[in-house]
């Protein structure tokens, strides 16, 4: 009878085992520090966006100047000048926005830029994250630094370094 006891409980502790989920977590910040391309990417759009930045003010400075002189000019102006000073003003300044919205906007050239530099390397990571995964048979990894909220994570279930020496790079160079 006791052989029958513990062969149904032998059986049912590796039943519940073949049933558990196995859960890990990266931290994808800490992954992206280490792909040197990343890094890259990130300091060309900056230096993008700085230059986009700088041409925006420039057409808002031209319009802010046209505004003055318009002002300074406006009591000697005929109704007539006035409203063509006023039409080029409001039509410099309608350019400027969309110039504006067409460098910086969702669809404009720095989010596209943005996307054709980042996306590949975003697909490595996925990759190595999934081969991770396969490789070490977790059902599901979270992202440390993503929208699903983490209130505590047991560090050896960080498989971050995992997925850094999957891409072939070295882990441990920057801190978490």
């Amino acid at each position: 009878m006791k052989k029958i006891i513990l062969t149904i409980v032998i059986a049912l502790i590796s039943v519940s085992a073949s049933w558990a989920q196995r859960f890990a977590y990266v931290d994808s910040d800490y992954i992206l520090k280490h792909i040197p391309e990343y890094a890259s990417s990130q300091k060309q759009l900056a230096a993008l966006s700085d230059q986009f930045q700088k041409q925006v003010d420039s057409r808002f400075q031209e319009i802010d100047r046209l505004y003055k002189a318009y002002q300074a000019d406006q009591v000697l102006m005929t109704p007539e000048m006035k409203k063509r000073r006023e039409a080029e003003i409001v039509d410099k300044e309608k350019a400027a926005k969309d110039f504006q919205r067409s460098k910086f906007g969702p669809d404009g050239e720095l989010s596209q830029r943005s996307s054709s530099l980042v996306k590949p390397i975003q697909e490595r990571v996925s990759k190595a994250v999934q081969a991770v995964a396969e490789g070490e048979n977790l059902d599901m990894i979270f992202d440390k630094n993503s929208e699903v909220m983490m209130l505590y994570a047991n560090p050896r279930y960080n498989k971050s370094d995992a997925v850094v020496t999957r891409l072939g790079l070295k882990p441990g160079a920057f801190a978490r």
